[in-house]
C-alpha cells in the first residue's frame, strides 16, 4: 500500500511538471482556447466582446502606453506568430507589429483595410493615411463587423450599442454655440466631419510630434480666432503643449480621449470604450456650450 501510494505521487508530480514546462495555465490548445492578439485597446475590447469564451485576447500595448510607437520584445514577436488571429492597423500606425504581422501563422486581419480614410498629408510621421477611425462610432461599427467574421462571432449587440452612442451623438452636438474643438493631436478628424465638428490640431497624427515655433504660432491664431474656450489633451502624454497654448489665448485645458488604451486607474474604475466615449460626448458638450 505504502510503495503504491508513493509510486502514485511521484507519477502525478512528474504529470504536473510535464504540463507546467508546456505553458500549464496558458492560452493556447493545453486550456481549449485559441488565441486573438490585438494591437491596442479599442481592438482588444471588441474581441474580448465578441469572442466569449473561445478565445484568449491578448493585448499587445501595456495598460498607459502609448500605442503609436510601441516596440515589441521577442515574445511578443512570438505572441504575434502563433496566435490564431491577429488584429491590427496598418497604413504606419505601429509600424513593429506591421512587420510582425508577416511572420503569422494563423489570420491576421488589418482592420482599416476597405474603410473611408483620411490621406495623411505628406505621409505624415509614417502615416499614409488617418487611423482613429474608432473615434467614430458608425466606422468602428463596420470594424467590429469585420472582426466579429473573422472569429465567427456575432457583432450585433456590440454594433446596437454603437449605433445608440451614434445618436446620443447626434443629439448632443446638434445644437453647439462653437463648432472648432482644438486637440492635443489630429486624433479626432474623423469623430469631428462626422458631427459637423471642426479639429484645430496642436500636433500631427502621432502625439509624439514636436510642432515647430511657426506650425504652433499658427494654432494659437487659429484658436484665438475660433474663440475657443477649451484646449483638449489626453491622459497618456503630456499636457505641456495643451497648457502652452491655453495659457497663450486664456482658455482652460480639459480631457479627450482619443481611447488608444487605458490607464491603470481607468482600469480599476471599470472604464471601457463606451463609457469612455461617453465621457468625450459630454467634454464636448461642455466645451463647445451645447444645449
Amino acid at each position: 500500500m505504502y510503495r503504491s501510494a508513493v509510486i502514485t505521487r511521484i507519477v502525478l508530480i512528474i504529470v504536473c511538471a510535464a504540463a507546467l514546462t508546456s505553458g500549464c495555465g496558458a492560452s493556447g490548445p493545453a486550456s481549449g482556447k485559441k488565441t486573438v492578439v490585438a494591437a491596442f485597446y479599442p481592438l482588444a475590447y471588441a474581441a474580448e466582446r465578441l469572442a466569449g469564451s473561445r478565445y484568449a485576447v491578448d493585448n499587445l500595448t501595456p495598460p498607459g502606453a502609448e500605442p503609436h510607437d510601441l516596440e515589441l520584445t521577442a515574445k511578443a514577436v512570438g505572441r504575434i506568430e502563433s496566435a490564431d488571429v491577429v488584429l491590427y492597423l496598418g497604413h504606419g500606425f505601429q509600424p513593429a507589429v506591421s512587420a510582425a504581422v508577416d511572420q503569422a501563422k494563423g489570420k491576421t486581419l488589418d482592420i482599416l483595410q476597405g474603410l473611408p480614410l483620411h490621406t495623411a498629408q505628406g505621409q505624415e510621421e509614417g502615416l499614409t493615411a488617418d487611423p482613429h477611425v474608432w473615434l467614430d462610432p458608425v466606422l468602428f461599427s463596420q470594424v467590429v463587423k469585420r472582426i466579429g467574421a473573422a472569429l465567427q462571432a456575432s457583432p450585433t449587440p456590440l454594433v446596437r450599442e454603437l449605433q445608440q452612442l451614434d445618436r446620443e451623438y447626434r443629439k448632443g452636438l446638434r445644437n453647439c454655440a462653437r463648432k472648432d474643438i482644438v486637440t492635443s493631436h489630429a486624433a479626432f478628424g474623423y469623430l469631428a466631419r462626422r458631427y459637423g465638428l471642426r479639429q484645430v490640431a496642436i500636433t500631427g497624427l502621432t502625439p509624439e510630434a514636436e510642432p515647430a515655433p511657426q506650425q504652433l504660432a499658427n494654432v494659437v491664431r487659429l484658436v484665438r480666432r475660433s474663440h475657443a474656450t477649451t484646449v483638449f489633451f489626453e491622459r497618456l502624454v503630456s499636457p505641456r503643449l495643451a497648457d502652452t497654448v491655453a495659457r497663450e489665448v486664456g482658455a482652460k485645458t480639459a480631457v479627450l480621449d482619443p481611447i488608444e488604451g487605458l490607464t491603470p486607474d481607468e482600469q480599476k474604475q471599470g472604464d471601457t470604450y463606451i463609457t469612455l466615449m461617453r465621457q468625450n460626448l459630454a467634454a464636448l458638450r461642455k466645451a463647445l456650450a451645447c444645449r
